[in-house]
């Protein structure tokens, strides 16, 4: 029952325009990690393909859906927002470039992608992977050159998957310049972009944020959920996981008009 009142009050909401007046002056950030065939994880990281292209025209009809490097450019130049949306993805998973891309290309959204920079192309199993014993590949690096070349943003996400939380001092300087080094040697190009894994408040230590901010990033994604307005701090950038909790589009748009997508 809960689920057929979020899905209406969601279409009402998006039907009715009053969006515009519950996100006024608002920026929103989703991210993503998988985008699969089918759904059988159990640790809500992927989406299956038919319901990622409904939530990208869903996005698309109700936003304004925008690459991640200029929503930072508004708000490190003090500029208002009003219903941007920025669409990412965390960690690399091949499925980023053999099945979300072609959507993304197919419906004129950008994206931005953040890896792993030590996993690309490697057989590295995470821990949460390992607990539901499966191995999802990573992208290449010739495939995340070619989303760059497609004219995707690539950031950087730690070179380990390290939680920055924990690790501090020379090891996690390693983690942040060295994911951005390795990265703009891959690619040829600056990258500018950083998230930082896990995303919950407590999985990041100030000392680090500073390290990023020295690293030459320009934004420090969290992962928690929350909005974004005219003058957030770029290094303190929320974001939501769209995962299938919240079942379709509408839900997740019903969450965010009524502010519930935060953990924190």
């Amino acid at each position: 029952m809960k689920r057929v009142i979020k899905d209406f009050g969601g279409r009402a909401v998006f039907a009715f325009r009053l969006d515009t007046l519950l996100l006024r002056n608002t920026a929103l950030v989703v991210a993503f990690h998988r985008v699969q065939e089918t759904t059988a994880d159990a640790d809500g990281l992927t989406v299956d393909v038919a319901t990622f292209e409904r939530y990208g025209r869903f996005f698309r009809d109700h936003f304004r859906v925008t690459p991640l490097r200029v929503l930072v450019d508004k708000l490190e130049r003090g500029l208002g927002v009003d219903r941007e949306l920025a669409i990412t993805f965390d960690d690399g998973y091949r499925d980023n470039f053999e099945q979300a891309a072609p959507v993304l290309e197919r419906l004129g959204l950008p994206a931005t992608f953040f890896v792993v920079t030590d996993w690309m192309g490697t057989d590295v199993v995470p821990w949460w992977d390992r607990q539901q014993g499966v191995r999802q590949p990573w992208m290449t690096w010739e495939q995340v050159r070619t989303l760059r070349q497609k004219g995707f943003g690539i950031g950087a996400h730690t070179r380990t998957h390290a939680d920055l939380g924990r690790v501090a001092d020379s090891d996690a300087k390693e983690e942040i310049l060295g994911s951005r080094l390795e990265l703009e040697d891959r690619l040829g190009t600056a990258v500018e972009l950083f998230a930082y894994p896990y995303g919950a408040p407590n999985n990041l230590l100030e000392r680090n944020r500073e390290l990023i901010k020295d690293a030459g990033f320009r934004c420090c994604c969290s992962c928690f959920g929350g909005l974004n307005g005219r003058g957030s701090d770029p290094f303190q950038l929320r974001r939501v996981a769209v995962s299938s909790w919240f079942g379709s589009p509408h839900r997740f748009g019903f969450d965010v008009a009524l502010r519930r997508t935060s953990a924190a």
